[in-house]
């Protein structure tokens, strides 16, 4: 095992299950959503301690509108209430929040409260949170494309990569999906390119401290190659510092 991918310094999170979770429990599943936030203020308190210093949740795909409108009116309201309540706490802890998603059908009062939310936590530097709301791969990477191609600039993979809406930080060392789906969902097409893939059968309301640090023992125990070889990898790991 390599020392340098003992921790990963950029988890992204497809925080999936939430619907199944309450329908096992012969509930709305809008209570499943409201437990899934819970989940994800304990992963987020959780990453500090790890080292952990940028996470990236996936939590409203731009294909998720067409759920049942019921659900989505659900979905909006919980995003507003968390952001009301989570604010402070974030402050707090020192993370900060970008949200990342087009916002042109988003209304008034969520755009407003996002803005707010980023705003407030701009000087945070503990934590990064990424909350992709909103948002689909196909969609960022087309976006950063037709911004270039409107500025007039060459596409290219490093004037695209700079494009994107995840730009203002590295891309993610280990994906996680929750659920027991193995695939990535249109999330972070350009990004995930050689990012680390974990699939847990935990359904996200019920993914804790225990199954992130399952997770983060797998990532250990794996080589990252880059499209060296191994004997390569170990020659760099194993050189003096200058």
């Amino acid at each position: 095992m390599a020392e340098q991918v003992s921790v990963p310094r950029h988890i992204a999170i497809v925080m999936d299950g939430n619907g199944r979770w309450a329908s096992k429990r012969f509930l709305p599943r809008v209570a499943g959503h409201k437990q899934g936030v819970d989940a994800l203020k304990r992963i987020v308190s959780a990453c500090p301690d790890r080292n952990i210093k940028i996470l990236t949740v996936f939590a409203f795909s731009s294909e998720n509108w067409n759920r049942p409108a019921e659900e989505v009116s659900g979905l909006m309201d919980i995003l507003a209430l968390a952001l009301s309540r989570e604010v402070p706490k974030l402050m707090r802890d020192g993370v900060r929040i970008h949200f990342v998603g087009a916002r042109d059908n988003l209304s008034a009062r969520v755009k407003k409260g996002l803005e707010e939310a980023e705003a407030a936590t701009a000087g945070n530097s503990i934590l990064t949170l990424n909350v992709c709301f909103n948002y689909g791969g196909r969609w960022d990477i087309a976006a950063a494309a037709a911004r270039l191609a409107a500025e007039g600039t060459s596409i290219t993979e490093a004037s695209l990569s700079a494009a994107l809406a995840l730009a203002h930080c590295a891309d993610p060392d280990l994906i996680i999906r929750t659920g027991n789906e193995k695939r990535l969902s249109n999330f972070l097409l350009w990004q995930a390119a050689y990012s680390e893939l974990y699939f847990s059968k935990l359904l996200w309301p019920d993914f804790d401290e225990a199954a992130l640090d399952a997770a983060l023992l797998e990532y250990a125990s794996r080589e990252r190659r880059f499209g060296k070889t191994s004997n390569q990898v170990v020659s760099v790991s194993a050189a003096p510092l200058p």
